[in-house]
């Protein structure tokens, strides 16, 4: 029987393509997971910021150590075991540094690490020094005593930590925040006490709630004093699911009439916040505020002044405004998703995060102790043979003198361990003077004493936590500090509107033949005196007030409108309207209205149609406009008259043939849009030499204007009894010489 032929080897695998992406995205995605971008429950550290502080114990920068250069120590890291880029991991040795990104500093810094207006602004690792700070002792106090597995760093020359035994849940003190592939944390910084009043209560009570565990832990808890405004609702919740949000808002007083921020969020800079209040400014959409400065010294590292234009601004307003426009106030999100004791990322609760984490504590002191007790029992072990030997001095010495090979020889003849013979052997002779044997003595009473504690506290879990409770307290004593952010229920911030950031000022807005608009400061501006393009002059002019919408209509019948105050100063020509809005083309800006929302107005179209409407139909889309006015072939936009009183008011209609009618407004439909009902009678015949010259709304008491060329009349509401008809009808003829009407106008 002859073999199989095998495939020949060319010295590769050949695999398919999708097997193959398939394999090696995963294998990234699991490292980035688990190698860069979460952190461990257990010590709060991602691999990098791990490596950096245990190479920073190898080097002997401890808290009471001289500092180094970041360096050296930098060096270290990537050259043993993390073999990435320098500025990366220089980069998170800064962050662990900056008092304003961590809560509680893992490394203390000397040189520039950056400002909290630029946390990135930094000094090169070549000028800057670094050292450990005491309450890294908290992650690096017990590395030796064998609570933690180590593992080979990546060229398989050293062994490095997997993972730091913490005394206190690092991950919750200093929180963290990191994108992985498919998942990202983000963990906000707690108050010490807190999460040790926490840890304790759970200890003591497994089946607390989390809402028993928020009676200790009030919420986050930033390395700035600005406040925390989330309900308390909603921090309960967010603590029980491990997701939500958190709000932050910055701190202020009155300093006279002056407005002084001494606190700000979380990683905001003040630089960029002085830059959003200055853009508003400049957009004029801030007027209550005269000047702003930075006054931030060393003394103050926070002092914003905001001088407002006078002492009638309402500072709480115009402070509500500011912190729902800039970083004043802020939104920080929360997700708890970190590696659990099993290896595995999750998202954790309050509750789950602490259960777990004091059973990654009672494994290490477990192991701590477990530890301790086999150096004990050896030395006793050692002890024992000593003694022996002490006690049989002379003989000891006789079997080693006389023998080629005395080890074995000692072992049978006092029984004897090799461990025991080859310390007796590497002894000292001088060592074995009088008083040591009173010395072995009090050392095995006191280790016999000491290996009885540890089989009794490993033996009663009773013990043990209590062992781990008087550890999280020595700890908070030593370390823990007050809370910093204060918490107060307040509602998110609203913008104001336009509206209520500009004084109420009246105002005229004036509209040229060609479409150019531009508003004047004041109700009395004669628009005909000011000064237009060649070739231009006025076609409308309308009173308003600098917080109101003024609406324009086309001669398709549409409507546009924008805020009076936005509009260019009447000290120029203005600005055309079609650089604002887009009407169809060919079309042009017949007329304009302005008022409140609720202020009724007569559309007319100069056929003879119109209607009544709110002013507010005539706004809400500013670019296309909205259609309003349906107008007939040949038909134009006349100029809206306001109605003052729609049960006692009338309308008043002039034609160009010199017809005038008034009637009750009350006889006019109220319309959102359309075309509306016959305000006077036009004959059919007469639509293309007679039309609508203008509308106009007169009130009992009031008089109306008729004017003809370069005369006016005047007509008392009495007067216009003689011209008072049916809706619709041809009404009354003016007298001869006034039959030529250019417009309408009420005194």
């Amino acid at each position: 029987m002859t073999d199989p032929v095998r495939p020949a080897f060319h010295g590769f695998e050949t695999i398919p393509l999708r097997e193959y992406a398939e394999r090696a995205y995963l294998d990234y995605s699991m490292y980035v997971v688990l190698d860069r971008a979460l952190p461990f429950i257990g010590d709060g550290l991602k691999p990098v910021q791990r490596r950096i502080i245990y190479s920073m114990s190898e080097l002997g920068l401890n808290a009471g150590a001289k500092p180094k250069k970041s360096a050296r120590t930098i060096g270290d890291v990537i050259g043993k075991y993390h073999p990435h880029g320098d500025s990366a991991c220089y980069e998170a040795m800064v962050l662990m540094a900056q008092p304003f990104s961590y809560r509680y500093p893992l490394v203390e810094g000397q040189g520039n690490f950056g400002s909290s207006d630029d946390p990135k602004s930094f000094a090169a690792m070549r000028y800057t020094e670094s050292k450990l700070t005491p309450i890294a002792e908290v992650l690096l106090g017990e590395l030796a005593h064998g609570t933690v597995d180590w593992d080979p760093n990546f060229d398989g020359t050293l062994e490095e930590p997997s993972w730091m035994p913490a005394r206190l849940p690092h991950l919750l003190l200093n929180g963290t925040t990191g994108i992985a592939v498919g998942m990202a944390t983000d963990v906000p910084p707690h108050n010490l006490n807190e999460i040790v009043s926490a840890c304790i209560r759970l200890l003591e009570d497994p089946d607390a709630t989390t809402s028993d565990l928020c009676e200790h832990v009030l919420g986050p808890d930033y390395p700035t004093f600005a406040e925390i405004i989330t309900p308390r609702a909603d921090l309960i919740q967010m603590y029980e699911t491990g997701l939500g949000s958190v709000r932050v808002r910055a701190l202020y007083e009155k300093d006279g009439t002056n407005i002084v921020i001494h606190a700000l969020p979380y990683q905001a800079s003040p630089g960029k916040i002085i830059e959003q209040i200055a853009s508003q400014m400049r957009a004029k959409k801030l007027p209550w505020l005269e000047d702003l400065r930075d006054e931030s010294d060393h003394a103050n590292p926070t002092r914003l002044v905001l001088i407002p234009r006078s002492n009638r601004v309402d500072i709480d307003q115009l402070m509500g405004h500011l912190f729902a426009t800039t970083d004043l106030e802020k939104s920080y999100r929360v997700n708890i998703n970190v590696i659990g004791v099993d290896g595995r990322p999750q998202v954790k609760g309050l509750k789950a995060f602490l259960a777990e984490w004091l059973l990654f504590r009672t494994n290490t002191v477990t192991r701590r102790l477990t530890h301790r007790l086999d150096k004990v029992e050896r030395r006793l072990h050692l002890l024992e043979g000593l003694l022996v030997a002490f006690l049989n001095l002379d003989e000891v010495i006789r079997i080693i003198r006389s023998e080629d090979e005395p080890k074995p020889v000692l072992m049978q003849r006092f029984k004897l361990s090799e461990e025991q013979t080859d310390y007796i052997l590497e002894t000292r002779l001088r060592q074995l003077a009088r008083l040591e044997e009173m010395k072995i003595r009090a050392e095995q009473t006191e280790l016999a004493s000491e290996r009885d504690k540890l089989i009794a506290t490993l033996g009663s879990k009773a013990k043990l936590k209590k062992l781990v409770k008087d550890e999280l307290l020595a700890d908070a004593k030593k370390f823990g500090d007050a809370r910093r952010s204060p918490l107060v229920a307040r509602g998110a911030a609203q913008a104001l509107s336009e509206t209520e950031l500009v004084p109420s000022e009246p105002m005229t807005v004036v509209l040229s033949q060609k479409g150019w608009v531009r508003a004047a400061k004041g109700h009395e501006v004669d628009a005909a005196s000011l000064s237009y393009r060649e070739g231009d002059g006025v076609l409308a002019a309308v009173r308003s007030r600098s917080t109101q919408q003024v609406a324009f209509l086309d001669s398709t019948g549409r409507a546009y409108s924008t805020i009076v105050h936005g509009l260019p100063s009447a000290r120029g020509n203005g600005e055309p309207l079609t650089g604002r809005f887009s009407p169809a083309p060919g079309a042009s800006f017949q007329a304009l209205a302005s008022g409140e929302s609720d202020t009724r107005l007569v559309l007319m179209s100069s056929h003879g149609y119109g209607f009544v409407t709110r002013f507010e139909n005539l706004t809400g889309r500013q670019k296309a406009g909205k259609a309003m006015l349906s107008l007939s072939a040949g038909a134009k936009v006349i100029q809206p008259a306001t109605v003052t009183d729609v049960g006692q008011d009338r309308v008043v209609v002039a034609t160009s043939a010199g017809h005038l009618l008034a009637f009750p407004v009350s006889d006019l439909p109220e319309l959102d849009k359309g075309k509306g009902n016959k305000l006077i009678d036009i004959p059919r015949a007469k639509l293309g030499t007679e039309r609508v010259i203008a509308v106009a709304v007169v009130s009992p008491g009031g008089s109306l204007s008729v004017q003809s060329g370069a005369r006016t009349m005047t007509l008392s509401w009495k007067d216009l009894d003689g011209y008072v008809g049916s809706r619709a009808t041809r009404g009354g003829l003016l007298p001869r010489g006034w039959q030529k009407v250019d417009d309408l106008s009420i005194e």
